[in-house]
């Protein structure tokens, strides 16, 4: 049974200036990136590579719109490599950008095992969440279905994945919180999937832990001091992505599409609302299980930073939610504008549109046992 398997090549440089020298960034290159991202930090080194800023293809998180009408300016270019340097929405796009054999984000998703490779593809995370800077899957809105959904191919690896965790510096306090959140979500998800191997579970408990002692330091501290971790959180999101490349995401990532496809909720916002309430429901259905080993792990790490005291009678995943409140408070999906008439509509989607993901939950659930976790959070 294979083990693990760890694409791409993984680097890491204090800063920009060492990377664009490292890796020799000339006009054969085109750098994929935001204009906020790309003034104080990218521009003042004056390379030669041509820009492309993805805000002006569309705003939000991707859709499959926005990876059309950038697909057919890069088509108008001549770049033997993509550089992106971003967030979720610039990776994920820019994965679908390097491909070939399609002519159009529909085809690509009807024929992805036919799917290769035409340009080298370079991939620096801008936030502590993604992950996908390991990963050969985008996750695109399409529009036409009211859903997200994954775009899956080999081709889809990068060449190089870099981290600098100067862009860090600048991430609004949010954004790191949700984008870590993400990453927390991708440890878990992964450590209890059933695809899950000794080796996956490694790096999916050593994120958890560095994510966990970090926001143990936020709620002593306050919400300041999580720069002093910021390379911390962005290995362990490279870790999750590593863990989640082999083993997979499950429930919570398969129900936050359709509520975040249609509410144009961020994606690890969108996932923080189902996250421990499918912990719950593992709970009930299958509690003897390796649900109890993550529940023993996250109480011994919370305890072990200060967080609870070892004589609590509280459970891991009730520590767990404190924890997070401190972080970011949980917002009911009603603030969104979720009505009680979508939980059927969202319930009926995630089966029929993510069973890629279902698969790999820790305890199959039910369309209905779906439901209600909707309507808890709702």
């Amino acid at each position: 049974m294979k083990q693990l398997l760890i694409r791409p090549e993984i680097w890491e440089f204090s800063d920009f200036h060492t990377f664009a020298e490292a890796f020799e960034i000339g006009a054969d290159d085109l750098i994929l990136t935001n204009e906020y991202i790309y003034r104080p930090v990218i521009e003042t080194e004056r390379l030669k590579s041509s820009v492309i800023f993805q805000e002006k293809y569309g705003q939000g998180e991707p859709t499959d719109e926005m990876a059309q009408a950038l697909l057919e300016e890069v088509q108008k270019r001549d770049c033997s490599r993509i550089i992106a340097i971003g967030g979720g929405t610039i990776i994920d796009l820019a994965k679908a950008l390097v491909l070939k054999g399609q002519d159009t984000i529909d085809q690509m998703y009807a024929h992805m095992a036919d799917l290769k490779k035409n340009q080298t593809l370079v991939i620096v995370p801008t936030t502590c969440g993604t992950g996908s800077e390991v990963t050969n899957i985008a996750i695109l809105n399409r529009l036409a279905l009211g859903t997200k959904q994954g775009l899956v191919s080999e081709a889809m690896y990068a060449d190089a994945a870099v981290l600098i965790p100067e862009f860090l510096e600048s991430l609004p306090y949010k954004v790191f919180a949700t984008s870590s959140i993400d990453a927390l979500v991708h440890a878990a998800e992964s450590y209890l999937s059933p695809k899950a191997t000794p080796f996956t579970e490694m790096y999916s408990k050593q994120a958890v832990e560095m994510i966990l002692r970090g926001y143990g330091k936020i709620a002593a501290y306050g919400t300041d001091v999580w720069k002093e971790e910021k390379e911390a959180y962005l290995r362990a999101s490279t870790y999750a992505g590593i863990a989640f490349s082999n083993s997979g995401c499950a429930a919570v990532h398969a129900m936050s599409y359709a509520f975040g496809g249609k509410y144009h909720v961020p994606h690890g916002e969108s996932n923080y609302q189902f996250f421990t309430a499918v912990l719950r429901m593992y709970q009930t259905k299958k509690p003897k299980g390796k649900i109890a080993v993550f529940d023993r792990m996250v109480r011994e790490i919370l305890c072990r930073e200060g967080f609870a005291g070892e004589e609590t009678k509280e459970d891991g995943i009730s520590l767990l939610e404190e924890l997070l409140q401190n972080v970011l408070a949980r917002r009911p999906m009603s603030d969104y504008g979720a009505q009680r008439e979508d939980l059927d509509v969202f319930a009926q989607s995630t089966v029929k549109n993510q069973q890629r993901l279902l698969a790999n939950n820790y305890a199959e659930l039910t369309q209905e046992e779906i439901r209600e976790i909707y309507r808890r959070c709702l």
